[in-house]
């Protein structure tokens, strides 16, 4: 489907929005297709098969066009390092180790998320198609980019696509100073009509590790709300995980819905880990190379949990298409409080990232371009042109 930016998104894109702050860092602008060819080479270089290495890049920029630069190209150099310590497996052997008609568990042999994830939520949609819903669980795999790329499979078939992962420990359950669970984000897309699909993809954390990444890259300050020290008190510092401090659920406190993220985070954690037989909790395997996994595993790798429904199980594709077309149109029309900003659907920003990003290129930050110039340059990869 071909979808146009409103003036008023693209002048929010333009100066009011995160890519604007990104781009006050900015070193280059690079074409989708120039970013994808050396990503691609990155992943053939440490040894992914072609059809491998172009799904794993396809994860990776379709981030990038969204606008989610934390879990793009850059994190690209961390899937690097966990393959150098002999953490990800580049040639794996995926398979599906427990099924039934409508469900499935996979191991993915230590393969990238960015591939494993794919090819479960590719076995959900086959099942959906025989029998209305299709749900696979997923071990022994690692980081799997954005949510939103593998639920969004689904809604090209016509179905509603889920999505999610648990993550390092990284996060404080409500009341308590200890990480014990990942962002552990989750992602829900539903198919429209005449509108872009409605995408609910969120970290189940008040941010995600990877936007402190960028401020850390930038030199910023965070919100406050988003971090604790390791005493327990919000710090607006980036780097605060570092000195033993953690992440807060969404609500960030008590009295804002904290306990309400950590249920969120806690469902994620349950269906990824515990149901698939992945690690869970504080066991989960942390995503830098510098920190090895806990040396008493409960589980296999990181988890995983995709989903997908038939649409027509329930009623008619095109009527309900019809009614999502009504609802987002309804909420888009909703009264605002400040005239000049609308209410704004689920997945909206992220698809006026993308067309913008298509028309501009996709905007790194100095940091990240020289991460992948080294990267390339310890690769033998032709680096990105400066």
């Amino acid at each position: 489907m071909s979808v146009k930016a409103s003036p008023h998104s693209l002048r929010v894109l333009q100066t009011d929005s995160a890519l604007y702050n990104k781009c006050l860092y900015l070193r280059m602008l690079v074409t989708e297709s120039t970013l994808r060819t050396f990503t691609k080479n990155i992943f053939l270089s440490i040894g992914c098969s072609d059809e491998h290495a172009t799904l794993a890049t396809d994860v990776l920029i379709k981030a990038d066009m969204r606008g989610i630069d934390s879990h793009g190209v850059a994190r690209l150099m961390g899937y690097v390092r966990l393959w150098e310590k002999q953490r990800i497996n580049t040639k794996p052997n995926i398979q599906i180790v427990y099924e039934t008609p409508t469900t499935a568990t996979v191991d993915g042999d230590a393969g990238l998320g960015l591939v494993v994830a794919p090819f479960a939520m590719q076995i959900a949609i086959e099942k959906a198609r025989q029998y209305g819903s299709g749900w696979v669980a997923i071990r022994n795999s690692n980081h799997f980019g954005i949510a939103g790329y593998h639920a969004l499979m689904a809604v090209e078939k016509d179905m509603i696509g889920y999505a999610m992962t648990n993550a390092s420990p990284l996060v404080a359950p409500t009341f308590s100073n200890e990480r014990m669970l990942g962002t552990n984000p989750m992602c829900y897309a539903f198919p429209a009509g005449k509108y872009p699909p409605v995408v609910v993809d969120m970290a189940t954390s008040a941010a995600a590790n990877g936007k402190l990444e960028i401020a850390q890259r930038s030199g910023k300050q965070v919100p406050e709300g988003w971090i604790q020290d390791e005493q327990g008190n919000y710090t607006t510092d980036p780097h605060a995980l570092k000195n033993r401090g953690s992440l807060l659920p969404l609500g960030s406190d008590r009295e804002h819905g904290s306990h309400k993220g950590f249920g969120l985070s806690a469902v994620v954690d349950i269906l990824s880990g515990v149901l698939s037989g992945a690690n869970y909790g504080p066991w989960v395997p942390p995503f830098v190379s510098f920190l090895e996994p806990p040396t008493d595993p409960v589980g296999a790798g990181i988890g995983h949990f995709v989903g997908a429904m038939r649409v027509d199980g329930f009623r008619p594709a095109d009527e309900f298409k019809s009614n999502m077309d009504n609802w987002i149109a309804r909420f888009k029309s909703a009264s605002p409080i400040n005239p000049d900003q609308k209410v704004i659907i689920p997945g909206e920003p992220e698809l006026e990232a993308e067309i913008y990003r298509k028309q501009n290129g996709i905007p790194l930050v100095d940091a990240v371009v020289k991460d992948l110039n080294e990267l390339a340059g310890k690769l033998k990869v032709s680096p990105l042109a400066s």
